[in-house]
């Protein structure tokens, strides 16, 4: 057994060596199939996060205040929000504390904030519901108070948000499916031009009496090595590519706009399971395909 498994990857080795140029080939095509791959991951991650953080804006919806808004007329506009039954919670944030937790927000970059020449922040009353479609009644009740400057929730964003992550999920599927199907294919032109080189010699083996399982163990072998190295490529290079577009658009501009960016580590650990798995499954698809004209399945 032993013996046959280092036949089998001397034998891939020596068999992608032949035929370097479709070897590179089919390489190539894979490698291009995963980063295509990995730009619609990328979005599909990042804009669920948004999407998330959406729908926890939505759930909590900040009600702001005129200036002139007096204490009483405050407490007037809570107390009455507070009684309905969709609201969960309710707590008045002063415009000095919505500062703060803008600036404990920002970490590194609340130094920015230091140079804004006054509080542009209104007072507010920030309300939690329990369920999103709880969250009109709110805001149908709150604008009828002329203290009320304007409300904060978002839900025309998340609508769009899921709208446009659900239509990019089945671009890429489908997209997926079409270079998935064209890797395989491309993959197995490049075993069978090395099973056609040794069609004489595999004739005798199986005339000798070698199993199928022999005979088809070094193509498959090959196949998934073109596999692990478009997949290694794939994920060095999309790990490349992601951290130069955090590093050139800069995630302060992100964290100014509210939205989080998934980090470099996590991207890196999920694509290598990801493309791993289908760079080995393609190699192997290909080169089993290959050989389906030469031994009997």
């Amino acid at each position: 057994m032993l013996n046959s498994i280092i036949y089998s990857i001397k034998q891939a080795f020596i068999q992608g060596g032949r035929n370097r140029a479709m070897s590179l080939a089919s390489i190539f095509s894979i490698t291009a199939m995963l980063l295509i791959l990995s730009v619609f991951f990328i979005l599909m991650v990042n804009m669920n996060v948004a999407v998330e953080s959406a729908k926890q804006d939505y759930e909590t919806i900040q009600i702001y205040l005129l200036d002139e808004t007096t204490q009483e007329e405050t407490e007037k506009i809570l107390d009455a929000i507070a009684a309905m039954p969709e609201v969960d919670d309710i707590y008045y944030l002063s415009k000095d504390d919505a500062l703060a937790q803008w600036k404990a927000d920002w970490g590194d970059s609340a130094y920015l904030l230091d140079s804004l020449p006054a509080n542009p922040l209104p007072n507010a009353l920030v309300v939690s519901v329990g369920e999103l479609a709880d969250a009109d009644a709110v805001v149908e009740q709150a604008q009828q108070y002329s203290g009320v400057e304007d409300i904060m929730y978002y839900r025309e964003t998340v609508e769009k948000l899921v709208k446009v992550t659900n239509s990019l999920q089945i671009a890429a599927i489908v997209i997926m499916v079409f270079l998935v199907v064209v890797s395989i294919v491309v993959v197995s032109n490049t075993i069978k031009l090395t099973v056609m080189a040794r069609s004489h010699e595999i004739s005798i083996m199986k005339y000798v009496g070698a199993t199928n399982w022999f005979i088809r163990g070094p193509f498959l072998v090959e196949g998934i090595i073109i596999g692990l190295i478009s997949a290694a490529i794939s994920v060095v290079l999309s790990a490349f590519i992601y951290s130069r577009v955090i590093a050139v658009v800069g995630q302060d501009i992100f964290l100014m706009m509210g939205i989080p960016m998934v980090p470099v580590s996590f991207l890196v650990f999920n694509l290598v399971f990801i493309f791993v798995a289908l760079g080995v499954s393609i190699g192997a698809c290909g080169s089993i395909i290959s050989m389906r004209r030469f031994l009997d399945t």
